[in-house]
């Protein structure tokens, strides 16, 4: 079987590559590698295909979807935990197969959340440009402790929880937000509901998945209920933000920090160089010229131990698919 790796950067190549390498007994498999984002414009690169492998911006609407199956594709195979880009209702009735992964260490993104936040607290990423460039005054690096600080987690999966170990550790009293919390968290932190956790965090950690019922979570409703100079942190998907009403709090000082791995439009944007052109979305650079708020292009995940556990997970849902065995990965419709 053929498998169409769309949005393949060396790295998945690499991380692939060494996990079949691991297991070249079995089924006959050839993973061809595409640098293009799946769309309806390049699904044709997977004619001949009997499986697509595909990331977080890549399109897999009802029009894609039924493309691919029109060509032969039976199998999508997601390289994320997330599934919002996909139409899940069409892929049943198309008949297709689809899985995610589920969970690739967690610590990643919880260990980068911590990075956001101690990075906009202490101001390191500017007194690192002022070094270089021999200013030593420590004048607007002032911080403060985040030991006793209250950290509002929402979402308290995988992620949440190894975010509320680490935030705990460091002394913060920690609330935590979801429909079924996990028993885990009793030993870590409170529960508490949305609107008590906006009023009440210092820090607004956002770990839930992106659904109808989350999008624009954090809108103007909610960035009035936060405490005056919370600092917001987004390492899940970026339609959890109504990014315009994020910039209007920050215009107002309403809201302290802002720290983001993802951004709503970040499909035209992340995982590429952009570095010589010019970026025409005004939205995000104007979010761009506030000294209080830190973005980066979605590398939360982004650790060798993360990358190989993907790989590993995707190529055994691609195994558990060509056998006809269960599959505990498979998305069902919503």
């Amino acid at each position: 079987m053929k498998v169409a790796v769309f949005s393949a950067q060396p790295y998945d190549r690499r991380f692939l590559d060494e996990a079949w390498a691991r297991r070249q007994a079995g089924a006959s498999i050839t993973l061809q590698y595409f640098t293009e984002a799946l769309s309806l414009a390049s699904y044709s690169l997977a004619r001949e295909c009997g499986a697509v492998c595909v990331f977080v911006n890549d399109v897999l609407d009802a029009e894609v979807l039924a493309a691919l199956a029109g060509q032969g594709v039976r199998a999508v195979l997601l390289r994320c935990a997330g599934y919002n880009n996909v139409d899940l209702a069409a892929a049943a009735r198309l008949g297709l197969f689809v899985a995610r992964v589920p969970a690739y260490s967690p610590e990643a993104v919880a260990e980068f959340t911590l990075a956001l936040v101690l990075t906009l607290n202490r101001h390191t990423h500017r007194a690192y440009a002022r070094v270089r460039e021999g200013n030593f005054a420590l004048d607007g690096l002032l911080g403060s402790n985040l030991h006793g600080k209250t950290v509002g987690l929402v979402g308290l999966g995988r992620i949440g929880l190894a975010a509320a170990r680490i935030f705990h550790g460091f002394g913060c009293r920690v609330l935590g937000h979801d429909p079924a919390p996990p028993a885990a968290f009793g030993a870590l932190g409170v529960q508490a509901a949305l609107p008590a956790l906006l009023a009440d965090a210092d820090i607004v950690s956002l770990h839930c998945p992106l659904l109808p019922s989350t999008h624009h979570l954090i809108d103007a409703a909610a960035l009035a209920r936060m405490k005056p100079g919370a600092m917001l942190v987004n390492t899940s998907r970026g339609g959890l933000l109504d990014t315009c009403a994020v910039i209007d709090a920050l215009k107002s000082r309403r809201l302290g920090a802002l720290a983001i791995d993802v951004y709503e439009q970040e499909s035209e944007l992340f995982f590429r160089d952009h570095s010589a052109e010019i970026i025409a979305d005004d939205v995000f650079q104007r979010l761009l010229t506030f000294p209080n708020v830190l973005v980066t292009g979605h590398q939360g995940f982004f650790t060798a131990e993360a990358l190989r556990e993907i790989a590993e997970t995707t190529l055994d849902n691609l195994d558990r698919y060509i056998q006809g065995s269960p599959c505990a990965n498979v998305c069902l419709p919503a």
